[in-house]
């Protein structure tokens, strides 16, 4: 198989995760071809885009992780929005976590790097916040970018204008490979037909999908339910991230709120009766006025996690195929630092102390998976 395969290399799945990691790809100057069954049901599609290590108490290596990531995103989103010629929405908001309790928000993970605020400080960050809520913490450095309607675009055009090849509607239905190295991919085309696509280099970045491809992959998808309201232009200037539920502004006044998180769901699509009304109490409990704005949509998505709910990136043990998945929450957020760790990897590139341990960090090998059993 390796003396047919192509200099391209192969990204599997066409989400947030694999149009990152083709970009950052292309603009070194590689040949890339992506292979993603329906990019609409990307993870990337339905969040809500927040940038929050500090917002969600992440912790330890996740935090640092997180935080890296934060770092690289403004020259990020700065690269994909020249490319493209479109704005993704990225805005440095600060996110609030409330509090019922100061002893909560006083053990909170990540406390230290917060601005705390007692509840008259509160309310002159949100004024029609909840009585309930007694303090809070203001993570100034953390923000959101607006994936659903800019982002996404943006990576799909950028990628266009750096020649990245485009396989839409087609399903990827095995690795093949011999002596622990890889030689392609056996596909199901639009058409129906099953054929073979030859690389020695690929990326497996199927998001809640990729124990399809690699059965040994401790991945499995937690269905989150959404909605979206539209409230006057700049009445919420913040994110909210409340337990359970968060409300994250746009720009035009949309706000996003989510999210359920169904692990029992499998890939059960749908929205449910009890899904939709866990979202409505949680806003009514945080900010009850929003009860009054007009709903605009209501969607679903399966988020990729992982047993210690920490993502997949770095090596695997086929030679030439790289993981990049299992991101849960923080796709979004760790979309910049996956990439430019692929990148380095397949690229060559020198790897500091920094970028060892991470990949060290998040290699599959922590799971003590078996090397045949794919």
């Amino acid at each position: 198989m390796a003396n047919q395969a192509s200099n391209k290399v192969l990204i599997l799945g066409g989400g947030l995760i694999g149009l990152s990691v083709a970009h950052e790809l292309a603009k070194s100057g590689m040949q890339i071809e992506i292979l993603s069954r329906r990019r609409s049901e990307a993870a990337g599609f339905v969040a809500a885009g927040m940038l929050a290590p500090h917002a969600e108490g992440l912790q330890e290596e996740m935090l640092n992780l997180g935080q890296l990531s934060l770092k690289q995103i403004p020259a990020w989103v700065d690269s994909i929005e020249k490319n493209s010629g479109i704005n993704c929405g990225l805005k440095i908001s600060g996110i609030i976590v409330p509090f019922i309790h100061d002893e909560e928000k006083d053990s909170y993970p990540t406390a230290k790097f917060g601005e705390h605020l007692n509840r008259k400080e509160l309310i002159k960050e949100i004024p029609d916040i909840a009585e309930q809520w007694t303090s809070g913490l203001l993570f100034q450095q953390d923000g959101q970018i607006d994936n659903r309607r800019s982002l996404m675009r943006a990576l799909e055009k950028s990628c266009v204008e750096l020649g990245v090849e485009f396989q839409e509607g087609v399903e990827v239905m095995e690795l093949l490979h011999k002596d622990q190295n890889l030689g392609g991919v056996k596909i199901k085309n639009t058409q129906g037909i099953i054929e073979n696509i030859f690389s020695e280099k690929a990326i497996l970045c199927s998001g809640a999908w990729s124990k399809q491809l690699m059965e040994s992959l401790p991945i499995f998808p937690v269905k989150g339910q959404m909605l979206s309201l539209q409230a006057p232009k700049n009445t919420l200037k913040r994110v909210i991230f409340g337990p359970g539920t968060y409300l994250v502004p746009r720009e035009d006044g949309l706000i996003i709120v989510g999210a359920t998180s169904e692990p029992e769901a499998c890939f059960r699509t749908g929205l449910t009766p009890f899904g939709q009304r866990q979202i409505e109490n949680g806003i009514n409990s945080i900010l009850p006025t929003a009860c009054g704005w007009p709903p605009m949509e209501r969607w679903w998505g399966f988020r990729p996690s992982t047993p210690d709910e920490k993502p997949i990136i770095g090596s695997s043990s086929i030679n030439g195929l790289w993981i990049a998945t299992g991101h849960y929450r923080n796709g979004v957020l760790l979309a910049a630092i996956t990439a430019d760790l692929i990148k380095k990897c397949l690229c060559n590139e020198k790897l500091n102390d920094e970028d060892k341990e991470l990949l060290n960090n998040f290699n599959y090998n922590r799971f003590n998976l078996p090397k045949d059993n794919i």
